[in-house]
């Protein structure tokens, strides 16, 4: 990962509510959710959201795709991985066996 990249991902969490959008969207993994749902679950008027969405999706933390006329939102756990994995890339100077538990939860996701 770039460290642009890893920017504006942060960026993009870097706001309440998109925060809480992408942490509801994680918990219904695989599926999703539509985006009415996410709307009624968080209570974010539909056009405040559509902006959050945008910014998230723009950053790849979250696909969308349509069924019928509806549009599902779901969380890119890839891209959530990535930049942990950015972050903690020279965890320990290399020595991944001095970094306890973040080594393991950051293995299990590969």
């Amino acid at each position: 990962m770039e460290m642009e990249t890893a920017i504006d991902t942060f960026a993009a969490l870097a706001q309440e509510s998109r925060m809480a959008i992408y942490r509801l969207l994680v918990k219904e993994e695989p599926h999703g959710l539509p985006v009415g749902e996410v709307s009624r679950r968080l209570d974010i008027v539909p056009s405040t959201l559509s902006g959050h969405l945008s910014v998230l999706k723009r950053s790849g933390l979250v696909k969308a795709t349509r069924h019928s006329t509806e549009i599902h939102y779901s969380a890119n756990l890839d891209a959530i991985g990535n930049l942990v994995r950015f972050m903690l890339e020279d965890c320990c100077d290399g020595k991944v066996e001095n970094c306890g538990d973040i080594a393991r939860i950051i293995g299990k996701s590969r």
